[in-house]
């Protein structure tokens, strides 16, 4: 049997349109769709909206030209720090400093979250953008016994 070319596109449209009609998707990559669609696009805007689509109503700590900050507290989502940026750069000059004390970080574009784990998980639901973890310096154990024991008084 020689298949030419009608008989093959007439195949193709035959697969694609069987493929519609019965759905083709299987349960785990649709629960796959269904986690990368609960996460919404990161949020854009002033820190004052950004503030708002929180519900939050900032109190302004830092308001310079390259650096906003202001710290909230919700019901909804707990305390955290909400900083805007006047470059990409600077956003990430300044998370990558502030990784090396620890700590939980929601990022957008030009603009962070500060805040603990539950309150960036939370926040992650309503404001989009992608979380980062700072460095653990509790790793080595011993606390402040080790760290206090070659000081004097």
């Amino acid at each position: 049997m020689m298949v030419t070319r009608p008989k093959l596109a007439a195949a193709a449209v035959t697969a694609v349109a069987a493929l519609a009609l019965t759905g083709c998707s299987g349960g785990d990559s649709d629960q796959a769709a269904k986690a990368i669609d609960a996460t919404p696009v990161a949020a854009t805007g002033s820190l004052e909206q950004l503030a708002s689509k929180a519900g939050c109503k900032p109190i302004m700590q830092i308001d310079a030209d390259e650096l906003r900050q202001a710290a909230c507290k919700t019901t909804t989502y707990g305390k955290f720090l909400l900083l805007t940026y006047a470059t990409d750069r600077g956003q990430r000059e300044w998370i990558n400093g502030a990784k090396d004390y620890g700590g939980f970080y929601l990022l957008g574009r030009k603009w962070t979250a500060v805040g603990d784990q539950k309150v960036i998980a939370k926040l992650r639901t309503k404001l989009g953008g992608t979380a980062e973890v700072g460095a653990d310096h509790h790793a080595g154990g011993g606390g402040e016994a080790t760290h206090s024991a070659g000081h004097d008084g």
